[in-house]
């Protein structure tokens, strides 16, 4: 889909400008037409490059979202018009980003536009369960209901992603933190020790090395910031490209340790949207389409999408996911057993909340394990190189006193 900026007459004969999702310039043209507007210009939107390290645009959080689908609810609720109840909303947010869309989001929809395609200007906003569901409770008279259920589903993604990032974030400040110790005693505290060794001492092979790297480093910094920067730099290019990314999918969910809480997380947010698009009533095919890619596991998007070409042809839910191997068999018996009990999005939910309590319980024993382990190894690091270069001194102050 692609994103035009269109200036066009309405019927009382004013200006309405605005953005438009189309796949053409001449479907575009089409759906402008079908809301009663006469097209003056139509240009395809062109965001402005932006430098990946500064950017005045404010990214748009889970947060920010849940917020708004919530407040956006209690309005339609109390009776105020969408368009009205959007207007006022963009004016209240503290996102600037978010603003300024909700204002263009408003402005279409009162020149006639959809609330989905109004909405889907935007993708880098909204994602395709969003979009899904306010398509859904347009179209069913249910918006509110369909806002309620999509706050509720990104409060628990929001939790989930915390849960994930709390099991990570302790071992990257550990690894940060010895890598800055590494790098401060290599430049000022191995040259001090080597001050106090004598010439004709011979020196250990460790710690020779280490005076050799504490040198290498002191001398020849823009070698080493050098060779830095190009295997980082090898690195992101090689896990942008495709063999990258999909060697990093395949691993990420079987790496020891924290394989299983990815695993788990991505199960967890497949069943909880999944759960969510069939209670707005949208159709099987249509919301494991849409809940596929939002899982974040391309492993997991690729099987449903196999999934739903199954499923078109006759198949089962359970059996098609089963066939895969990606899913664990409790969450194909639970799906089997709410395809024939009719009670499908419940059980999705029962699924979901199970695998949530358990990363979030897999994630406390974690950060209860690996702190301990951090300072152990941390202190072994430390202690090992200080015993290498206490070693030389102690042999010069014996050889002394035997002399």
């Amino acid at each position: 889909m692609v994103s035009f900026n269109y200036e066009c007459l309405n019927k009382q004969g004013q200006i309405m400008k605005g953005q438009i999702t189309s796949d053409t310039v001449n479907q575009a043209v089409e759906k402008l037409r079908g809301m009663g507007l006469s097209v003056i210009d139509l240009q395809e939107y062109k965001p402005k490059a932006k430098s990946s390290f500064f950017t005045l645009e404010k990214k748009v959080t889970v947060g920010d979202l849940t917020l708004f689908s919530r407040q956006l609810a209690a309005m339609l609720g109390a009776g105020i018009p969408v368009t009205r109840a959007i207007s006022t909303l963009s004016k209240q947010s503290g996102n600037s980003t978010l603003r300024a869309a909700l204002e263009n989001i408003a402005h279409n929809v009162e020149g006639g536009m959809s609330l989905t395609d109004a909405f889907s200007a935007y993708p880098n906003i909204f994602s395709r369960l969003y979009l899904s569901m306010i398509k859904a409770g347009e179209i069913g008279g249910m918006l509110e209901n369909s806002l309620l259920r999509l706050s509720d589903q990104l409060q628990k993604e929001k939790a989930l992603k915390d849960d994930v990032k709390s099991a990570t974030n302790y071992p990257k400040v550990i690894g940060i933190f010895a890598i800055v110790i590494f790098v401060a005693m290599m430049l000022f505290l191995v040259p001090v020790f080597e001050g106090f060794i004598p010439k004709n001492i011979d020196l250990p092979g460790l710690t020779q090395f280490i005076f050799n790297v504490s040198h290498s480093m002191k001398n020849y910094w823009y070698i080493w910031i050098a060779v830095i920067v190009a295997i980082a730099s090898g690195l992101i290019a090689f896990f942008k490209s495709k063999a990258g990314h999909d060697l990093w999918e395949n691993m990420k969910l079987t790496m020891p340790i924290f394989g299983p809480i990815i695993l788990k997380s991505v199960i967890a947010r497949f069943t909880r949207t999944l759960a969510t698009l069939l209670e707005g009533g949208i159709p099987v095919v249509q919301a494991l389409e849409s809940a596929g890619p939002t899982s974040g596991s391309d492993i997991v998007a690729n099987t449903v999408k196999l999934a739903t070409k199954r499923i078109e042809e006759g198949k089962s839910i359970a059996s098609t996911l089963e066939e895969s191997g990606v899913f664990p068999p409790m969450v194909t018996h639970m799906i089997a057993v709410g395809e024939e009990a009719g009670s499908l999005p419940s059980l999705l939910d029962k699924v979901a909340e199970f695998y949530e309590q358990e990363v979030a319980t897999t994630t406390r024993g974690l950060q209860a394990l690996i702190q301990p382990i951090a300072l152990v190894v941390i202190g072994i690091f430390i202690g090992g190189m200080l015993i290498s270069l206490y070693l030389p001194i102690f042999t010069a102050v014996t050889a002394s006193s035997g002399g």
